[in-house]
């Protein structure tokens, strides 16, 4: 039976959480505590600064909050796991208790994810789709985690078909979680709009989205302020939030179910405005 993007979907995640997608559109808040995120570098890393603005997302509709503490635009400098950890970890503990907030982890190493699920983070969420760090898989199912499996054309040749590509690259993330011990029910697919993706290959993705559900699994969209969207609109960074919204519009008319983003209230708007077109057609 093929996947309906649109029908109830019980997201499970850590500590017994679960999460509905399908019939209504999810944001999550990008939260980076770093120094030189592309967007937001150096507003958010510190401790105070980060809870504040986790807290402001969350009452403007943002459902998740996603906590990266390793920049992942194109020529960035890796940092130690040390480092990464000191980042994240006092954020997720002062967030952790508060009511009705979800927790991702944006990592990629599997002792920083293990140490983030313990502290209070619900979700896994991997730019590199569980193919970079072998045990990562393994920690996400022994905390029963949700798990953002996202495509990424960095450090390795491409299919130079782009929709063969993600499908290729995302059926092998989903088969390595699954083979952990992971269900469906845990897994969420993100094709990774910007890594190593011209505009012309993101363009693309955004026409063809309907293909990624040959997969089986919801999909999360993370379009927010990418390059792409400042060569569509001719915007610098700081001024495509509303290229951002337009294209929450179109995933979400296409069927994803979480979208990524860094102004909450921008893309609230425009998800209500999808959303509200999705119910008048299903009535028609």
């Amino acid at each position: 039976m093929a996947f309906s993007p649109f029908v109830p979907f019980d997201w499970k995640l850590a500590h017994g959480a679960m999460l509905e997608l399908g019939p209504r559109g999810v944001l999550m808040g990008v939260l980076n505590v770093t120094p030189d995120s592309f967007s937001d570098g150096g507003k958010f890393d510190a401790v105070e600064a980060a809870v504040k603005q986790a807290l402001k997302m969350y009452r403007a509709g943002a459902s998740i909050i996603d906590i990266g503490g390793e920049s992942t635009r194109p020529g960035a400098e890796s940092v130690s796991l040390q480092e990464e950890q000191d980042r994240v970890l006092p954020v997720i503990e002062a967030l952790a208790n508060k009511t009705g907030l979800l927790i991702s982890i944006d990592t990629w190493r599997a002792d920083t994810a293990d140490k983030a699920l313990k502290a209070g983070a619900h979700i896994v969420n991997d730019v590199w789709g569980f193919q970079k760090d072998p045990d990562i898989a393994g920690i996400a199912k022994n905390h029963n985690a949700g798990c953002v499996l996202m495509h990424t054309g960095r450090e390795r040749i491409k299919n130079t078909d782009v929709m063969e590509d993600q499908i290729q690259f995302l059926r092998k993330s989903l088969e390595i979680a699954l083979a952990a011990g992971l269900s469906s029910e845990h897994i969420v697919l993100d094709p990774g709009f910007g890594f190593a993706k011209d505009s012309v290959e993101n363009l693309t993705i955004l026409a063809n989205f309907e293909k990624l559900f040959e997969l089986g699994q919801p999909v999360l969209t993370g379009t927010s302020r990418k390059r792409f969207i400042g060569e569509v609109t001719g915007r610098g960074v700081k001024n495509r939030d509303l290229g951002t919204a337009a294209t929450t519009v179109v995933v979400r008319m296409k069927g994803s179910a979480v979208i990524r983003v860094h102004d909450v209230p921008k893309n609230r708007d425009a998800l209500r405005i999808a959303d509200a077109v999705l119910d008048a057609g299903a009535k028609a």
